[in-house]
């Protein structure tokens, strides 16, 4: 995408040309120029290694040939349980080489969280470390399909947890590989919903996804790629955040990425990394950002020159908007997309300025609408469910194993138009602009108004106490719901019912007096999702129980 003097413009330029024969593996690796910087690895001793494209060429032409000597075919799922490492990497480009289906698996699940994935997947391998290789000796028997694990820091001792050494077994297989001539329709990626609104599903998506995000991503990394990027992101790349924001395209455009050190998120040593690689584009998910407002002047402590950072997951609103201009000197762009739909909102900086609280407007080449339960727009300002129109290259192709589920997912309006519903409420005004209210679920109902969350907790962050928060409605019998907050509070602070009242008074002067927090809880961690996003189904679970 080029540079555009504005949003129309930008849009103008977007044409789909999506080919009959496309393989991600072959475009983000084989097509690329082969001497170029593909991954920057920090190590642990101040230590740096750089891989070439052709380092990975290598890599993930011995994988597929590997994959393949153990009987690994075509259409079969391999899963990924892996941190950002150079292997995780060479995994994704062997499993879309080879014309097999690359499944993401966070490490910080547990062994019921895996064996229900690699169950319900029918995983026929999985590539991982010893750490988490671990967590299959209570389930690999009751894994009948998972015939080969491969473990990047070689095999335990004992042998007990089945895994082979991956870079022993690499060694024994040649480098020279033709990849699969898959088409863009078929399945290449099947990563699980977070599980927010219930057990988590398996999307399944085509080769094609990966063009489907590139204008949402050109955009909201301000006309992305520019001469002198470096990328980075802290989110794990088993997200689709973290793997088609910023991984895979990276990759696919032939820009240099940081791998983000494992562990916690450490908000000092992200801007320490930051300045030391000279990364200009990053992606930084809103918890991660919060955490990084704590850090105090870091302009005067580091020297970095961020070119675009956008962020997504959850709403930033204008508080954290306003820090970044100040502490990051850049606009943050917000962006909206889901597992099954990625990217379809956003917004560019250089060229468009959203009014207070929208999260931008559809990224060019996609068709949204604000429609209600009917599959019926609503008038501007109203709320209703975030569609967008089918079919459309980022979306998915199926939930796996879930026929009911897919069809569920979709809607079909008066003139026979299929739109895919995201299931998060917001509502759009006359210029198309976009403001996020939360999820269907979310949305708290109190004496007949209806109150997003996001709204709430951006200002109760502009609290000098909060640190995070967390807003749900609980069971109330005179108004339906009343407004719960669950408060983590800065250092410095401490809880107490002056503070409450304190932070009650600050939301019903700044929203409404409906909008107030009626109870306020301070609590030292909130549930989130391992992308980071806060579970308030969880919170609601909880005070239901209470009752």
């Amino acid at each position: 995408m080029k540079p555009a003097a504005n949003y129309d413009a930008m849009c103008a330029q977007q044409r789909w040309r999506i080919p009959e024969h496309f393989n991600m593996g072959v475009a983000i690796c084989d097509k690329q120029r082969q001497r170029d910087v593909a991954l920057i690895h920090p190590l642990g001793n101040d230590d740096v290694r750089e891989y070439t494209f052709g380092d990975l060429k290598r890599l993930s032409n011995r994988l597929a040939n590997l994959l393949a000597a153990n009987g690994i075919n075509r259409g079969d799922r391999v899963g990924i349980l892996l941190p950002q490492t150079p292997e995780t990497a060479t995994a994704h480009i062997a499993i879309y080489k080879a014309g097999l289906v690359a499944m993401p698996l966070f490490v910080l699940f547990g062994a019921d969280a895996l064996e229900y994935r690699l169950a319900d997947s029918g995983a026929r391998a999985l590539i991982t470390d010893k750490e988490n290789a671990a967590k299959l000796l209570g389930i690999r028997d009751r894994l009948p399909d998972l015939e080969l694990v491969l473990s990047i820091d070689g095999a335990g001792e004992d042998g007990a947890d089945g895994a082979l050494d991956f870079h022993g077994e690499l060694a024994k297989v040649s480098d020279k590989f033709d990849p699969v001539d898959t088409l863009a329709e078929d399945p290449g990626l099947l990563i699980y919903t977070s599980g927010t609104t219930g057990p988590p599903k398996g999307a399944l998506h085509a080769h094609r996804v990966l063009i489907g995000h590139m204008p949402g991503v050109e955009m909201i990394f301000d006309f992305f790629p520019q001469p002198g990027d470096v990328a980075w992101t802290p989110a794990d790349w088993a997200w689709i955040g973290g793997l088609y924001d910023v991984m895979m395209p990276a990759l696919y455009r032939g820009v240099p990425q940081v791998i983000n050190p494992p562990g916690k998120f450490d908000a000092e040593a992200a801007f320490e990394l930051i300045a030391r690689f000279a990364i200009n584009v990053a992606f930084i998910p809103p918890t991660g950002l919060k955490m990084m407002r704590q850090v105090a002047n870091p302009r005067d402590r580091w020297n970095y020159a961020l070119r675009t950072v956008f962020s997504g997951g959850e709403a930033l609103g204008t508080e954290l908007m306003g820090w970044g201009r100040d502490a990051l000197g850049v606009v943050i762009n917000e962006a909206y997309g889901q597992t099954e739909c990625n990217v379809i909102v956003g917004c560019c900086g250089g060229i468009m300025t959203p009014p207070p609280g929208s999260m931008g407007r559809a990224s060019p080449g996609h068709d949204l609408a604000i429609l209600d339960e009917n599959g019926v727009e609503v008038p501007h300002g109203e709320l209703g469910s975030i569609c967008c129109k089918a079919p459309d290259p980022v979306m998915f192709l199926e939930y796996w194993n879930q026929p009911e589920a897919t069809r569920n997912k979709f809607v079909t309006d008066i003139n026979g138009d299929k739109w895919l519903v995201t299931g998060d409420t917001a509502k759009q005004d006359e210029d198309g602009w976009i403001f996020f209210i939360g999820r269907d679920d979310d949305v708290i109902t109190s004496s007949g108004y209806r109150i997003g969350p996001a709204e709430v907790e951006d200002c109760l962050f502009a609290h000098p106490s909060v640190a995070l928060s967390a807003v749900i409605g609980v069971p109330d019998p005179e108004r339906t719901e009343r407004v719960k907050a669950f408060i983590i509070l800065n250092e410095g602070f401490e809880a107490s019912d002056d503070l409450a009242r304190d932070i009650q008074s600050h939301v019903r002067t700044r929203l409404a007096a409906h909008e107030y927090p009626r109870d306020v809880e301070f609590v030292t961690e909130l549930p989130m999702t391992t992308t980071g996003k806060i579970q308030r189904k969880v919170l609601r679970e909880r005070e239901v129980a209470k009752l």
